[in-house]
């Protein structure tokens, strides 16, 4: 006798798994304190962390530059002798072949300054290119606020810099520029370009860790910089006459580079503090600092959780 076996009856459908256990492993996590791996904290507690790390900044910084050229037979020397070799080239071809040292008096002072703070600021940046992807295997084993790495950098430039100022101090002293109060503008004026330098650095840490051509495109754009920059020629003899474009004019005197340049040879030369700095350097100044300062802290800060990754 033949049996009938009836289909089995179809489930009813539960509940979609995804959202539901998404939702319950969410509370879960919440209900015990467990937080995202690597996830962008709020702006404060950002802040507060890096400030926690200030100690670690410090110590990185120093660190690279006691080993930054620990492999030469001249050591530290060498963070002397880079800008003052630049000066020396930038003389002979610019002062001696180009006569540029005929329209700019204490060209000797004029121009070793403006090598000295050019060369805090282009090496701040090129250091900044590499601060992330230099330290991927920092970046991958520890967590710590990102933007350590690029103002560790930064200070490290700043550091190197006021250990060659006793070189700077030593030239000008040599071609008769001599210590007086005035000198204490410089610090201001450091002080800015270092806020300005650490936030380009951001920036540039953001953009190369995500496009790592940058760091070999960054000397070109440097260097083109530089030209424009007034290193080693005077941006208010070229800008004083009517044969340029009004834009370009305001451009070159609002240049960032040129800026800080012109307001340390105010503070260190006789020539230049003789004469009257434009009423608007100082506003410019510190709007450069505050935009790049302030922009590029934010800018770096809005990728936190990407660095290391991928």
């Amino acid at each position: 006798m033949s049996q009938t076996i009836a289909p089995p009856s179809p489930r009813a459908p539960g509940p979609p798994p995804g959202p539901t256990a998404g939702s319950d492993l969410a509370a879960l996590a919440l209900r015990h304190g467990l937080t995202v791996s690597g996830a962008r904290p709020s702006l404060p507690e950002y802040v507060g962390r890096l400030w926690s790390r200030r100690h670690f900044i410090t110590a990185f910084a120093t660190a690279r530059l006691t080993a930054q050229y620990s492999q030469a037979k001249l050591g530290q020397i060498w963070q002397i002798m880079t800008p003052l070799l630049n000066a020396t080239v930038y003389y002979f071809i610019f002062g001696v072949l180009l006569d540029t040292k005929r329209d700019v008096p204490d060209f000797i002072p004029f121009l070793v300054t403006g090598v000295f703070i050019w060369t805090f600021t282009s090496n701040s940046i090129t250091a900044g290119t590499r601060a992330i992807s230099g330290n991927l295997g920092l970046v991958r084993a520890l967590h710590f606020p990102r933007a350590a790495l690029p103002i560790a950098l930064a200070l490290q430039q700043l550091q190197q810099l006021l250990f060659s100022m006793g070189a700077l101090v030593a030239i000008l002293v040599c071609f008769g520029q001599y210590p007086r109060p005035g000198w204490l503008l410089a610090v201001p004026a450091l002080l800015l370009q270092a806020l300005f330098n650490t936030g380009v650095s951001l920036v540039v840490a953001r953009l190369a860790a995500k496009t790592p051509d940058i760091a070999q495109l960054m000397p070109f754009l440097l260097r083109t910089w530089m030209y424009v920059s007034g290193v080693m020629w005077s941006v208010d003899r070229v800008t004083s006459g009517d044969h340029l474009p009004h834009f370009v004019t305001v451009a070159l005197e609002c240049n960032p580079a040129a800026v800080y340049i012109d307001l340390m040879r105010f503070a260190l030369i006789d020539s230049f503090t003789a004469g009257q700095l434009p009423p608007h350097i100082w506003a410019v100044a510190l709007g450069w600092a505050a935009l790049a300062g302030v922009g590029g802290f934010l800018f770096f800060w809005k990728a936190e959780e990407e660095y290391g990754r991928g």
